[in-house]
């Protein structure tokens, strides 16, 4: 009874999601600039092979808006005369091969080498380049260019071209879209693309100049081997939308995981996703991940197991096999009124303006990836947000915080004296908190800041007791760089204690001989505490 109990709550959670995966899929394609089927390709057998292989329970995996941005810069690279399904395809194949060969390098850890802020920007800049893009779709006319720009200078040239009928359409769909987000439960796309589908097709919409989708082949895909002659085009491209499909996936399932789930495995995921794109592209899919709407959707309304995920590629199948009749009348205003939607939600307001009021240099970051992806292109944008995340990496990392600290009179808590600076000082004693790993490529730097404060401190100290207690490693140039330090310190008849409990640079100064020696003197110790404690008893 339990396993009917999880099944029927599969099979709703399944087709709950196939009503919102569907219609967007179908829109998504639009994006990519590919017929309306090859979206519904992507919901079918890549969304199969991840429920058998995924250890995410809710993850829904088909196509999703940034990936469906990139593969359309992806095609818009390819030789003139090359079908753009046998591109996109081949796409898949090569973003899937990649993945893959992550998992058997076990590269999972590369999912967190794009920050949280560079990721917002990214998606805000995609975001503008969708709705751009959008912009000739929802008022009839065709907006030329590739970069955000010119389209929007295209469409906004040719307004005195544009037809009423298709602008009341799009409009009237934003509109039941905006209405229907409100009502719980309800698939808003689905619900519009059925109304207007039927009205398109009592009215004859397309009688009034109004573009409609027209004929979709039905049927499952068929086999479609890739086109090796694209792959030096496209695999500097699938490098990056590996990349991207991996970090988009992951995090949907990390928000979506409950504790008791199973535990994630970024490898395995790898090998999910890698062969999701691998056959899905085999099958004429373009490249898929792990939507955080439709996930959202799947855990909403009660997914137990990664059997929702195959109700809902059977429901993909229904309707590749009976329903593509259906899909001719509706106008593609729809759709682009319903990527208009998908591009706005991208565009994270709230995000950037958290991220403004935490960190002004992690905002600039975003804003930056941002316009990168709205002036110079979304993969161009995709290489600026590994770039910098990576950049900010090293500049964290090179550029510790190091400060000077006092106690807290009331708590006895030792904080930085910059933001405190009526905590108390110990007389004669400058204590400097360090935190961060020390290494070759800031230990010296780190050591130049340190005697930066004691120069700017008045009086100056008669001793320095460096706070060590936040520095979880360390590697023998910076063993060297504190010999060099201390050496600079005595010179200045400055005395040298540590505070320092972590294993690592223990042993390390241990094996150098300078721990020995320093214990030896009294002037090692596990914590601020109990070196100020031995520094006041010394009566130094």
């Amino acid at each position: 009874m339990p396993n009917l109990s999880r099944l029927r709550a599969d099979t709703v959670a399944g087709i709950t999601t196939a009503s919102v995966v569907l219609p967007q899929a179908v829109a998504y394609a639009t994006i990519a600039g590919l017929p309306v089927q090859a979206g519904l390709y992507c919901a079918l057998v890549p969304m199969i092979i991840y429920a058998l292989l995924g250890t995410s329970r809710p993850l829904s995996v088909s196509t999703t808006s940034t990936l469906s941005a990139l593969t359309a810069a992806a095609l818009a690279a390819t030789p003139p005369g090359i079908a753009p399904l046998t591109a996109a395809s081949t796409l898949a194949v090569l973003t899937g091969v990649i993945l893959l060969a992550a998992s058997v390098l076990r590269l999972g850890f590369l999912a967190d080498f794009i920050s949280d802020p560079v990721m917002t920007g990214l998606k805000s800049g995609i975001g503008l380049t969708i709705a751009a893009g959008q912009l000739g779709t929802v008022i009839g006319v065709h907006a030329q260019g590739t970069k955000v720009f010119d389209r929007l200078l295209s469409a906004v040239g040719r307004l005195g071209e544009a037809n009423v009928p298709t602008m009341l359409v799009a409009a009237g769909v934003l509109v039941l879209l905006v209405v229907l987000r409100r009502v719980p439960h309800v698939p808003g796309p689905l619900v519009a693309v059925t109304i207007v589908t039927l009205i398109s097709f009592l009215a004859h919409l397309s009688s009034y100049g109004v573009a409609t989708v027209d004929r979709v082949p039905g049927g499952l895909p068929t086999p479609l081997l890739p086109d090796l002659g694209l792959v030096r085009t496209l695999a500097p491209m699938a490098l990056g939308m590996s990349l991207l499909a991996f970090v988009e996936s992951i995090t949907a399932a990390r928000i979506f995981r409950h504790r008791d789930d199973p535990p994630l495995d970024a490898d395995r995921e790898l090998l999910a996703l890698g062969l999701a794109n691998a056959v899905g592209g085999i099958f004429r899919a373009y490249p898929a991940t792990g939507g955080m709407t439709q996930s959202e959707m799947n855990d909403a309304f009660g997914a137990r197991s990664q059997r929702a995920e195959i109700v809902t590629a059977l429901c993909t199948a229904v309707v590749l096999l009976l329903l593509t009749p259906a899909l001719a009348p509706l106008p593609t205003a729809v759709l682009g009124g319903i990527v208009l939607t998908i591009a706005a939600r991208l565009i994270d307001v709230h995000g950037l303006a958290a991220i403004w009021r935490a960190s002004r240099p992690e905002f600039a970051l975003a804003c930056v990836t941002m316009l990168v992806a709205v002036g110079l292109g979304i993969m161009q944008s995709v290489l600026a947000a590994v770039v910098i995340s990576i950049l900010l990496l090293l500049h964290q990392v090179d550029n510790p915080p190091i400060y000077p600290l006092g106690r807290d009179p009331e708590s006895g808590a030792y904080r930085d004296l910059r933001r405190h600076p009526s905590d108390e000082t110990e007389p004669g004693l400058l204590i400097v908190r360090i935190e961060s790993r020390l290494y070759f490529a800031n230990a010296r730097r780190v050591a130049d800041r340190v005697r930066s404060l004691i120069e700017t401190t008045t009086p100056r100290p008669r001793a320095v007791l460096l706070d060590l207690t936040g520095v979880p490693g360390m590697d023998l140039t910076a063993v060297s760089a504190a010999r060099e330090f201390y050496g600079l310190v005595r010179q200045h008849g400055i005395d040298l204690w540590i505070a320092l409990d972590s294993l690592q640079p223990l042993e390390l100064l241990g094996r150098m001989g300078i721990g020995g020696w320093l214990s030896d003197r009294g002037r090692l110790h596990p914590d601020v505490e109990a070196a100020v404690t031995a520094y006041r008893a010394r009566g130094s």
